[in-house]
């Protein structure tokens, strides 16, 4: 994920005008970010609006942009349709230039800096060791008394051929983008001086432009990024590595020698390296003209390396690899529905199961993540040599996903809340539905719901009480379990923290009552007591009517 710190600042030449200067970011899927400032040329009339239609525009189209389309691409045929526009739009009107704005273009993704510019604005590059470098080209007349004369800006011309740069950056850097009507009050030397005291925008202008009265400087525009996290998923994503289209035993990677596959997709293996048995996955082989999948796979490597706890395999990504792929842990065992077709579970073991479900959420959820297809066939049963019971551990690290997700596949729909077929977001209380079915079915063999076919679009009525199948499960935890499972989030927990106290507090779970449960079910003391006090007064009636 993405982190920095930004200011930007837009001071017009005079308090009671607009200015010609116009800039803008945003942040994309918390990964991407996309900065823009642009200095609408004075001597145009229509400068202004040059400008700020130019800072929309990328903003937009950065934001609707094809999947498909690198950086450079998009850097590209952004600026060239943006430039076609206003000059198009300059020769209708005006029959001259008068749409003409200078333009620059920070685009960070993954540990890469890409910069383009036309015209006088500045990009800026301070590295983490206070080094600074100016990335953009200042496209002016070499005489100088023609400095302020521009050789390329936005709307000059029909075509232009933008030059893209790529640079490596690194958390700790700092990216500045300002207009000239700062550069030319302050030498890079100040401008890096008052950047590395930690100041924000608006007081570096301010302080350039203090002893200038309106209208005798220019407008001045000011941008600036401090990196604090990189999104690495990105920058893993762009490394060079092959994907094998076919797959054998014997094949060797880096060491590591197929064995068998595990799985009919022939993407997921059993290698050996060194007398020891391992995992190692691979993308789907359509991933190499795929950019979608590519990312999901590169985002499951990632989220698995990330995962600890001993609730899950442990899985790696070597350093340097001769292909994508991860390696995982082999877990010695079966999954819950193979373990559950030879015995049932015992209530202890169903116990075990709903608290290790909790503690795997947790740890997922510390690092901002839900595992999105908690069920028995991603849940492996083994016993550990020398204790007594069942162990579990979760796998699948591909459903995993960032917790609030909107546009998640991930999960199964028989186990899938109500609200995750409608689109809302993944979260603790969508996983505790999940954890809910799957306890479910573990000590019942139904599904609460029915099974749900893919595309179906499902009803959920009053699921039955576990107990109508397994008269063995205690009343605490059929509470748990159906609390768990309600349809409506309002009744459902909304936190593991509150399924997980009660796990530990059965005096302390409250009855669950089906919603056309009877009053005397629901409240049975209460009846009793109402009834007691209904047939005390009846008889003090009668007593007081027969003795008058």
């Amino acid at each position: 994920m993405l982190k920095l710190q930004s200011s930007q600042f837009n001071l017009p030449k005079a308090a009671d005008i607009r200015g010609d200067d116009a800039c803008d970011f945003t942040i994309l899927d918390k990964s991407l970010l996309v900065a823009v400032l642009c200095d609408g040329v004075g001597s145009a009339r229509k400068g202004g609006a040059a400008a700020r239609q130019s800072v929309k525009f990328f903003i937009d189209h950065f934001k609707t942009r094809p999947k498909n389309w690198d950086i450079t691409q998009s850097l590209t045929l952004f600026t060239q349709h943006i430039n076609r526009l206003l000059f198009k739009e300059s020769m209708t009107q005006y029959e001259q230039i008068e749409l003409l704005t200078t333009l620059c273009v920070a685009v960070v993704e993954g540990d890469t800096l890409y910069t383009m510019n036309l015209g006088d604005s500045r990009i800026y590059l301070i590295e983490k060791n206070k080094n600074m470098k100016q990335l953009s080209v200042d496209h002016i007349m070499e005489e100088e008394n023609l400095s302020h004369v521009l050789t390329q800006a936005c709307g000059l011309t029909d075509h232009i051929e933008p030059v893209i740069f790529s640079t490596s950056i690194q958390k700790g850097d700092t990216i500045i983008l300002c207009s000239d009507g700062l550069s030319s009050l302050m030498t890079d030397d100040s401008i890096q001086e008052e950047v590395l005291k930690g100041l924000g925008s608006t007081l570096i202008v301010q302080t350039a432009a203090k002893e200038h009265k309106d209208h005798e400087r220019d407008d001045i525009s000011m941008q600036i990024f401090r990196i604090e996290e990189l999104d690495e998923i990105h920058a893993i994503k762009n490394q060079k590595l092959d994907i094998p289209q076919k797959l054998k035993i014997g094949d060797i990677f880096d060491g590591y020698t197929l064995v068998s596959s595990m799985m009919e997709h022939g993407r997921i293996w059993k290698v050996e390296k060194e007398g020891k048995i391992f995992v190692m996955k691979f993308p789907m082989a359509s991933a190499i003209d795929d950019p979608i999948a590519l990312e999901e796979f590169v985002k499951e490597a990632w989220y698995a390396k990330q995962v600890t706890h001993k609730a899950f395999g442990h899985a790696w990504v070597p350093e340097k690899r001769c292909a994508r792929y991860y390696l995982m842990d082999l877990i010695e065992g079966i999954n819950l529905v193979e373990y559950l077709k030879n015995r049932p579970i015992t209530i202890d073991s169903a116990i075990a199961l709903a608290k290790f479900l909790h503690k795997a959420e947790a740890h997922l959820l510390h690092l901002g993540l839900v595992h999105g297809d908690i069920k028995p066939e991603n849940i492996i049963v083994f016993n550990k040599e020398g204790e007594v019971g069942v162990n579990f551990k979760m796998v699948d690290f591909g459903s995993v996903v960032e917790v609030f997700e909107v546009n998640s596949r991930a999960g199964t729909p028989s186990y899938l809340a109500p609200e995750r077929f409608k689109g809302s977001a993944i979260n603790e209380s969508t996983e505790l539905f999940s954890i809910g079915v799957t306890l479910y079915w573990a000590l019942t063999g139904k599904y609460p719901y029915g099974e749900i076919e893919p595309f179906q679009t499902p009803t959920f009525k009053q699921a039955k009480l576990a107990s109508t199948y397994n008269k063995n499960i205690p009343h605490w935890l059929e509470s748990i379990i159906m609390r768990s499972i309600s349809p409506d989030a309002q009744d459902r927990y909304a936190h593991y923290s509150e399924f997980f106290y009660e796990l530990k507090s059965p005096e302390k779970v409250k009855p669950y009552y089906l919603k056309d449960s009877s009053f005397i079910e629901r409240e049975p003391l209460l009846f009793y007591k109402l009834g007691f006090f209904i047939l005390l007064m009846t008889n003090i009636v009668s007593f007081i009517y027969y003795n008058m």
